[in-house]
């Protein structure tokens, strides 16, 4: 025997869920479906983006320019100004379990403004955005690469995609040549594209009152703080 229920509303984290009147009702006034909730969480909407920029709940510095940085569910991000790349070392790998200083193995290179950098074939650098982000405590960003420049070799984020909520400071990004051509990049290109996603509620630790956090209120882009974790 096939039991039917009737449509019942349900309060799921800060979303209501499972009434077609208010689906429609939401479909009409701009606002989100249930086909867009998962457990009291959505992603942000263009509109949405926008709103909360303006609430101060997303803040963006420099204030982004919505006609060329905005998509219908993401923001671009462009370019910064520095980046880090590995230099020769007489060290013939890195170990993960030595206290070792990884920044020693790094060597940082600026740019001006639409100036070029060229990422060799093969070659991983570390780069920052011009963007400073800070997220409230009920929301989280993540960094993707935009499929144009995946196209052609590029990759804009090897892992570290999710930005927690409470985050403060610009986003690195790793930078790959998958590629066998040489790729010229210029400070202040386009060059990823953040999207955010609400929390059921609000984080109970955000990440800069993590105790081990070790990334926050970044400036620009740093190595690898691995050996700095209790245990590893």
């Amino acid at each position: 025997m096939i039991r039917k229920f009737a449509p019942v509303e349900v309060r799921l984290g800060r979303t209501l869920r499972g009434s077609p009147e208010v689906n429609a009702k939401r479909s009409t006034s701009g606002g989100a479906t249930d086909s867009q909730f998962v457990d009291g969480t959505m992603i942000l909407s263009d509109r949405d983006i926008k709103k909360y920029i303006k609430e101060g709940k997303i803040k963006i510095i420099p204030r982004p320019n919505f006609k060329e940085q905005l998509g219908p569910c993401s923001l671009d991000l462009r370019l910064g100004n520095i980046f880090k790349t590995f230099k020769p070392t007489q060290y013939p790998y890195l170990d993960l379990k030595r206290k070792m200083d990884f920044e020693k193995f790094m060597e940082e290179i600026r740019v001006e403004d639409g100036a070029p950098f060229i990422l060799q074939p093969k070659e991983f650098i570390i780069a920052i955005t011009k963007e400073n982000i800070i997220l409230s405590d009920d929301i989280m960003g993540r960094l993707d690469g935009r499929s144009s420049l995946g196209r052609l070799g590029l990759v804009v984020h090897s892992t570290a995609a999710r930005f927690d909520p409470g985050w403060k400071g610009k986003a690195v990004m790793e930078l790959g040549n998958l590629g066998i051509m040489p790729i010229i990049l210029y400070a202040g290109m386009r060059i990823c594209a953040m999207t955010f996603e609400t929390l059921s509620t609000p984080a109970e630790v955000p990440y800069l009152k993590q105790r081990d956090h070790k990334y926050a209120s970044q400036k620009r882009p740093a190595a690898s703080k691995i050996n700095k974790e209790p245990s590893r």
